[in-house]
């Protein structure tokens, strides 16, 4: 078996349906961002509508993958981020009934079914961004767009501190707001 290697950052979602286009939207913004400071050695941007076979397909051999994705709780905080982290082998997430996503099969199944088939990534950090509004139609609104920039700069924070295959933290299961939604 070849040894993982790399950095996959995977936007999940939806371009063309509000809010849960956000993980596409933080792709292209640091897509753009490395033109000007290119990332490690290794490092993968893609987009994907979070269908468990092209999930696995973009982060298949990779040390640590980044996933970004919109949610949608009963009662959300349009903006809210919550990140979580987990290391090579850690068990997959437990996936509840009446979870809030609006793929049918989501990362936490993706996940599962890699686990099994062994082409689970290295190591993954998650960010699910609660999101207001997922009809058709493009544009986030402007409580996750406000978020955008900031979780750009945090995945870049985690790809140059843990894309070469350093240490990770454990998982916080913690909110992770931006300033200005203290």
């Amino acid at each position: 078996m070849k040894p993982l290697a790399g950095t996959a950052v995977i936007g999940v979602g939806n371009a063309f349906r509000g809010d849960d286009g956000v993980g596409w939207a933080v792709v292209a913004l640091l897509r753009e961002r490395a033109e000007r400071r290119p990332p490690p050695p290794g490092t993968s941007f893609a987009v994907c509508d979070g269908e468990p076979g092209r999930l696995i397909g973009h982060w298949e051999g990779s040390a640590l993958t980044v996933i970004v994705d919109a949610c949608f709780p009963p009662a959300p905080c349009p903006g809210r981020t919550h990140r979580w982290c987990s290391a090579s082998g850690a068990a997959p997430l437990a996936v509840a009934p009446g979870r809030h996503s609006t793929h049918g099969l989501g990362v936490a199944e993706a996940l599962r079914l890699a686990d099994v088939l062994g082409r689970a990534p290295g190591r993954l950090v998650g960010y699910a961004v609660e999101g207001a509004d997922h009809a058709p139609g493009r544009g986030l609104s402007p409580a996750v767009a406000r978020v955008v920039p900031w979780l750009a700069e945090l995945i870049e924070a985690d790809v140059a501190r843990w894309g070469g295959g350093g240490t990770h933290p454990a998982a916080s299961g913690r909110d992770v707001p931006p300033a200005d939604t203290l």
